[in-house]
Order: structure tokens, then C-alpha cells, then sequence
């Protein structure tokens, strides 16, 4: 889908706080975040990056605090967030026995989606077209996750969260999370310690 036709997108979180025991991983953090407008979100390591991240597609839930999703003039549920957000984690976890194409397939049925063009297209975009049938087992860290990258992409998410993408990227890599970042009709948040991914977005917070 393209910028002119995707619907305005909002990402809004409120007073996020989250809580392991006793321990504050997020205190109080708010955010806002839409199209054309992608927001970096640094911090040292063990901040509590990557719990936000998780905490804005749904896959955790804040001890305190609210994350809406706004599409258009529709408030996204906490459970279609998922159908809604593309997500890239270093802790993805990929079924080695299974080939990229077999991959984005399950993935597709899973998502209830058409599958043939879409993999096929989403594996070139990410670098792996002359790959799609080669097993997991076979592919460097660094293509594990272009794979992960076209997992997030397979349903033309309104909304990209990234959490340290480009750690194990080559050069090339590198500049595919670059023109992601990019995108004006996508909302984007990427988590990193790099600083030149961090000045790839228009806005910054940080977590300590």
C-alpha cells in the first residue's frame, strides 16, 4: 500500500510504566508517533528499550499506563494491534528445518493473508528473492534477520517497531532499515544504541 492511499496512523503511548517484581524496567514514558514521523528510542543497555517496544505492539502488558492505535478514524483494539504492527526483535525466534519462502507461507495462513506474490515480493525486498527456498538452517546471522525484517513486512503493517535492527546487518543491510525507517506512510519506532540509526528519525527519546 502505498503513502497516498494508507489511512493516518497514530501511536500513542501514555505514562508507561512496567514493573518486574520490584524492579522499574519503564517509568512513566510517553510517546507519540506518526507517519512520515519516525521516533528513535535510546538508552543503555538494559533501559528498557526492548521492553517498550513490546509493551507498543501488545506483546506485553504495562503495569501501568495505555498504548492506543489509531488508524484512520478507527481505535485499534489491544487484540487487532498485532494485525496492525510489524515487529522486529532479536529474540524472533525462526524454525531452522523450515526454507525463508516456507516461513512467510505459515505466516500468511497464520495472518489469514494470500500468500505466493506477497512472499515472493517481501524475500527480494529484503535481499533473500534468490533465496526463498534455501532452509534457515543454511542463512548467516545477518540473513536471519533480513528474514525477520520481511516477517514484519509480510502484512503491510501500518506500523514498524524495531529494535535494534541493524546489529547484525551488513553495509547493504544497513540501508534496507535505513529506507524503512524512511517510509512517509508508515509509523516507525526503532529502538538502538547506534547513532547513526538513531538520526535517521525526526524525534528521540530516551530511556534510562
Amino acid at each position: 500500500m502505498n503513502g497516498e492511499t494508507r489511512p493516518k496512523v497514530r501511536l500513542r503511548g501514555r505514562d508507561i510504566t512496567m514493573h518486574y517484581g520490584f524492579r522499574a524496567i519503564l517509568r512513566g514514558i510517553s510517546l507519540e508517533v506518526r507517519e512520515g514521523t519516525p521516533l528513535s528510542v535510546t538508552g543503555p543497555n538494559g533501559s528498557g528499550k526492548s521492553t517498550l517496544v513490546k509493551v507498543l505492539a501488545g506483546v506485553l502488558t504495562p503495569t501501568g499506563g495505555s498504548v492506543d492505535l489509531t488508524v484512520g478514524e478507527t481505535l485499534v483494539s489491544a487484540d487487532e494491534r498485532a494485525h496492525r504492527v510489524g515487529l522486529v526483535t532479536p529474540d524472533l525466534a525462526l524454525y531452522p528445518q523450515l526454507s525463508a519462502r516456507e516461513t512467510l507461507d505459515f505466516l500468511a495462513r497464520v495472518r489469514g493473508l494470500t500468500p505466493e506474490a506477497d512472499v515472493l515480493s517481501t524475500l527480494a525486498r529484503v535481499g533473500l528473492g534468490d533465496r526463498a527456498d534455501d532452509y534457515v538452517s543454511t542463512f548467516s546471522t545477518g540473513m536471519r534477520q533480513r528474514l525477520r525484517i520481511a516477517t514484519a513486512l509480510l502484512h503491510d503493517p501500518p506500523v514498524l517497531l524495531l529494535d535494534e535492527p541493524g546489529a547484525t546487518l551488513d553495509a547493504s543491510g544497513r540501508d534496507l532499515v535505513a529506507s524503512l525507517v524512511r517510509e512517509p506512510s508508515r509509523a516507525v519506532v526503532l529502538a538502538t544504541n547506534d547513532p547513526e540509526e538513531a538520526a535517521l528519525c525526526a524525534d528521540q527519546i530516551s530511556v534510562v
